[in-house]
């Protein structure tokens, strides 16, 4: 079953391969003899899809600007299409540290002239400050005769960081890591996120005016919300303001005297842009965004739906009655984990009833599916090592050995290769696999692990033979849509 549960993670990553996204999304046709016609698909309904068509006789010069860990892959696959044209090219591509091969850094720049910039993630670094006023110096630099096309992907809210003045790197830094240690969904981060740096919140659309913008974005966020996706730098902010960051700051306990404090710089910046000292981000009445037609254009390439159904997909093919329990699964990892194992329990009754019985959602074997990202609340004062998925993978664990149930794998893992500060991506467990582990490895405790937010450590093993049953680990990936997380019952 573990093994099932690894294609259809597998399964779930292939499906929103960045590179193949865009190439699905986007080509360059000839119309006549000598016409460039670059055609980009909205959507692929069962109707037909929506296209949006850019002459490209009316551009000099084409920019691609790519932040997030799907950065390189993107770029590359857009600089493929576009250079067909012969147009002049140009670009960066901010990637997290080890998200691009040799072979793909070395052909960006050499081939399509984009240079990429390796920096940290989660937590900004010098480098993200420098790659990201690369940008929005190049941005700044473009005309009416220049098209930029934006490539946007999880991640980028951190990769992509220029500071606000008065507000210093070291602010930013200790800002990321109070709003991880609150346990704030990402979606809320980024409200705040938007009015501390100089590129979020359509910042970078108003920046390259009037230059047309196309932006491609790999989302990473339950629901899709195009201007929370990396800070939504390319998209008018009409659904947040300085109100709301300040509101966000009293519920997670951000304030001065809070659990999770911000530098006084940063709650004094928030505090001058309620009282309606400093400007805003830019919103639809912006001259990038409300030209007819409209010169800043968005289209969603890939989402966590897609990685989805394509696991879903493919336990079908193993011979499973999958079920989607949706995308927007979300809260605290080890609350949905208990929730996974309720409805295990309840489908492994068919064991012993000989047949379906009452009201359940799917004849064994069955494989629910689902969708999302969770969060963990971590107290300041922790040490463990972990993440979100291998914290969920722990306590369904805990609770599988709890009531004794078999039969049952569940499996949480990150599309993009990285759960957490770890080199692992998620968790798979077993009924079994808690005694498996505290009697292999004299010492480890699965509560303990667990009141320590310490999953990582728990499972983690020197035998390779031994990790690869728990933990996950597939690398960098190149894409990242969120987490996808599997129950399989028997």
């Amino acid at each position: 079953m573990k093994d099932d549960a690894l294609k259809m993670i597998n399964a779930s990553i292939r499906a929103v391969d960045p590179y193949a996204a865009i190439k699905r999304k986007m080509v360059m046709c000839k119309e006549g003899d000598t016409l460039e016609t670059l055609v980009v698909e909205v959507d692929d309904d069962d109707d037909g899809a929506e296209q949006i068509k850019y002459n490209m006789s009316k551009y000099d010069r084409i920019r691609v600007l790519s932040v997030g860990k799907a950065s390189a892959a993107m770029a590359l696959a857009a600089g493929e299409i576009i250079s067909s044209c012969g147009k002049q090219i140009d670009g960066v591509a901010i990637i997290k540290d080890d998200h691009a091969t040799t072979e793909e850094i070395e052909l960006l720049k050499e081939k399509y002239n984009i240079v990429v910039r390796p920096a940290a993630h989660p937590v900004p670094d010098a480098r993200s400050v420098a790659g990201s006023n690369e940008i929005l110096q190049l941005a700044k630099t473009s005309d009416s005769r220049t098209l930029v096309v934006a490539c946007i992907s999880g991640g980028g809210s951190a990769l992509f960081c220029s500071p606000r003045e008065p507000l210093t790197l070291d602010d930013l830094m200790q800002t990321n890591s109070a709003l991880l240690a609150s346990g704030m969904p990402i979606e809320k981060m980024n409200v705040i996120r938007k009015r501390l740096e100089n590129g979020k919140g359509g910042k970078l659309a108003a920046a390259a005016f009037p230059a047309t913008v196309l932006t491609l974005v790999l989302s990473d966020i339950i629901g899709d919300p195009i201007d929370l996706i990396a800070s939504g730098p390319t998209v008018p902010d009409d659904g947040s303001g300085w109100d709301d960051a300040c509101r966000l700051v009293q519920e997670y306990g951000l304030e001065a005297d809070g659990e999770y404090a911000l530098p006084d710089t940063v709650l004094n910046l928030l505090r001058l842009g309620k009282e309606g000292q400093l400007e805003d981000t830019p919103k639809s009445s912006h001259p990038a965004f409300c030209d007819s037609p409209p010169l800043c254009q968005t289209v969603l390439v890939g989402n966590n739906r897609a990685a989805v159904m394509a696991a879903a997909n493919q336990a079908d093919q193993l011979g499973y009655n999958p079920v989607v329990l949706g995308t927007r699964i979300d809260g605290e990892a080890s609350v949905v984990a208990g929730t996974y194992v309720a409805m295990a329990e309840m489908l492994s009754q068919q064991r012993e009833h000989h047949g379906v019985g009452s009201y359940q959602i799917a004849e064994l074997p069955a494989a629910l599916i689902a969708g999302g990202e969770t969060v963990v609340t971590i107290p300041a004062e922790c040490n463990g090592k972990g993440g979100r998925n291998q914290e969920l993978a722990l306590s369904a664990a805990i609770k599988l050995k709890e009531i004794g149930l078999r039969n049952v794998v569940i499996a949480s893992c990150g599309t993009d290769g990285t759960d957490g500060p770890t080199d692992a991506a998620g968790a798979i467990v077993d009924g079994a696999s808690v005694d498996r582990i505290e009697q292999t490895n004299t010492g480890r405790c699965a509560h303990d692990a667990m009141k320590n937010h310490d999953a990582y450590h728990f499972f983690h093993d020197d035998n390779a033979d031994y990790r690869s049953h728990h933990l996950i680990q597939t690398g960098p990936t190149g894409t990242n849509v969120a987490d996808v997380m599997i129950t399989l019952i028997k």
